[in-house]
């Protein structure tokens, strides 16, 4: 369902939000591992950080092996708390705004694609502060799997009643990338959230930039400028 006052355009741009729109991904590693060490396991900050955006028990079981079905969910739960609580570090990463607007004036359907907890996107959200130029979003309770899994590429697209061919999906991670092109989507990495250039093309991205500003910037040559005037 479209949120209220959002633009009803005939392409779409899906975005990722953690580390793509939100400065948020090192305020994950932070969290995951708080929690990982009160259930006693101390996981190293950047396998956590190799992980991020992960479907969740994917994540669990990358990072914790068989300890995942003892005290995954439990880590699940410290996780939220402690990344919750860091709400008053989360900040819109550059240019996102403005290139939030910028899509919405021109009249393509801004998507929030992701499997992130309903309360968690609605701090993210909150800290974007662009609403009435987001058409559709999608969070954990509309797919079964996460990224790297399409499905949630798949709904965003069926929410916004676009096809692979008349949207693009721009991100941060591997998970992101792979899970746009199983969808026949369009990708458009960003390096704001810690991963490489070289990596995110490998997984399929065809165009980096360094982030939404740059993007911004470039809009008018990037992959997103196919979704103008349809």
């Amino acid at each position: 369902m479209a949120d209220p006052g959002s633009g009803s355009g005939t392409t779409a741009a899906l975005f990722d939000v953690d580390g793509t729109l939100v400065d948020s991904n090192y305020l994950h590693v932070d969290a995951w591992q708080r929690a990982f060490a009160e259930v006693g396991h101390h996981i190293d900050a950047w396998r956590i950080h190799r992980a991020i955006g992960l479907d969740s028990q994917l994540l669990l079981d990358t990072l914790l092996g068989d300890a995942a079905g003892k005290v995954g969910d439990r880590a699940k739960e410290l996780h939220k708390q402690y990344y919750l609580d860091l709400q008053p570090s989360m900040r819109p990463l550059p240019g996102a705004r403005e290139l939030i607007r910028e899509l919405h004036r021109r009249g393509v359907q801004v998507v929030l694609a992701t499997s992130a907890p309903e309360d968690e996107l609605s701090v993210l959200r909150a800290v974007l502060d662009v609403d009435s130029c987001i058409a559709h979003t999608t969070s954990s309770g509309d797919v079964g799997q996460a990224k790297p899994d399409p499905e949630v590429v798949k709904t965003a697209l069926e929410r916004s009643s676009t096809s692979p061919d008349t949207a693009v999906m721009v991100g941060d991670a591997v998970w992101d990338a792979e899970a746009a092109t199983e969808a026949g989507v369009p990708f458009i990495g960003l390096l704001s959230g810690g991963i490489s250039r070289g990596e995110l093309l490998d997984a399929g991205a065809k165009e980096v930039y360094d982030d939404a500003r740059a993007l911004a910037d470039g809009l008018e040559t990037s992959a997103l400028a196919s979704l103008f005037g349809r």
